[in-house]
């Protein structure tokens, strides 16, 4: 295990906390090894009284109760890649001064033309790396199956970098490819993107960011900035919602849930702008500040939803207001089944069935009946 210590100028300082972040340290270590005793022992040294933890994410994000950050570079799970070799990657820089990259996927048997297909992972705001390995094998999926050019960008995490500095990033990462829609563009994207057939989705925190970039977007200045990028449609993947008033399924979430209320309040106190609440424009749809969706030219949007999902009713409650709204979205809801199910297994009979579910509503251009 390596530690190494960072001090607190974070780019983007305009959406850091204002508690201060005394100390920053980022964890390298085996995917699911606990913190060492040498790590213990340099926080101790330190100070006269260790710190102690008072935010935990999984145990790949630590923060203690002197501000110190604590990181692991992968979840707190081992999974092994499966890459059988039909899919190429590379990776790419979009975000240099803030050092944020992005996974390009694409099948190496081809002979037109591929629609994009954007992934922004989850993490509730504060964790996930497109370089994890249960995104990669859901990347690797994705692009195999759907025949499609897979981008999977990262964004600032919180609490160093709070909202909406994820939603920032995640427009950023959509502009860099309307950089690329030209002669001047990486050809290794460019001889294999349609970028006249691009889709947005996410995961979870990654589906919120999909959600803003909709509002972005969907007007007629919004459809200026991507140039040549046409988007014909947005996948939200158990999207991450919040709001002050509890729905039944946050209230019945049994406390042994994949998401159960106490990881999903923490997410939202780490990563909100500080005294903000969960009716924040950046969590809340529809909360009292949120920007109106009356007037957004929504492209269609398949909205996925787990049975057994915390986040369950705000998904369906999200698509509902909108279709009230005319706008045309669908919903596609997976029985029995938990928050984020596709990343856990991307293998399992579900995953195979979102998988066939996706293929459609790319292939017909935004058809989800």
């Amino acid at each position: 295990m390596t530690t190494t210590k960072h001090n607190t100028t974070w780019p983007g300082a305009a959406h850091t906390s204002r508690t201060p972040l005394n100390r920053v340290y980022i964890i390298t270590s085996h995917l699911a090894s606990p913190i060492s005793p040498r790590f213990t022992a340099i926080m101790a040294s330190e100070d006269s009284a260790a710190p102690v933890v008072v935010d935990d994410c999984r145990g790949v994000l630590l923060v203690y109760s002197d501000g110190a950050v604590v990181r692991r570079d992968g979840p707190g799970f081992a999974t092994p890649v499966r890459d059988d070799g039909t899919v190429e990657w590379k990776d790419a820089e979009f975000d240099a001064p803030r050092g944020l990259g992005l996974r390009l996927y694409r099948p190496r048997q081809r002979n037109q033309l591929l629609p994009v297909f954007f992934y922004y992972h989850g993490g509730g705001f504060c964790i996930g790396s497109r370089t994890w390995p249960n995104c990669q094998n859901y990347c690797l999926r994705l692009a195999a199956e759907l025949g499609a050019v897979v981008v999977a960008p990262d964004y600032r995490l919180a609490p160093e970098n709070r909202l909406p500095a994820a939603i920032d990033d995640g427009a950023a990462a959509l502009l860099w490819l309307a950089s690329q829609a030209g002669p001047a563009g990486d050809t290794w994207l460019t001889e294999a993107a349609d970028f006249t057939r691009v889709f947005i989705s996410g995961d979870s925190a990654g589906g919120t960011i999909a959600h803003n970039l909709a509002v972005r977007f969907g007007s007629a200045a919004g459809r200026s900035e991507l140039g040549n990028v046409r988007v014909r449609g947005y996948v939200q993947l158990m999207p991450f919602f919040g709001g002050t008033e509890r729905t039944r399924s946050e209230a019945e979430c049994p406390d042994d849930a994949f998401l159960n209320r106490p990881l999903n309040d923490r997410y939202w106190r780490l990563s909100l702008p500080p005294g903000a609440t969960v009716d924040h424009p950046a969590s809340n749809p529809f909360g009292p500040d949120s920007p109106a969706l009356e007037a957004v030219e929504l492209a269609p949007t398949l909205v996925v939803v787990g049975g057994r999902d915390i986040l369950r009713d705000r998904a369906v409650d999200y698509a509902a207001r909108l279709r009230a709204m005319g706008k045309p979205v669908g919903v596609r809801e997976f029985e029995g089944q938990q928050h984020g199910f596709f990343t856990i297994d991307p293998w399992s009979d579900a995953s195979a069935e979102l998988m066939r579910a996706l293929k459609r509503f790319i292939h017909t251009d935004g058809r989800f009946d």
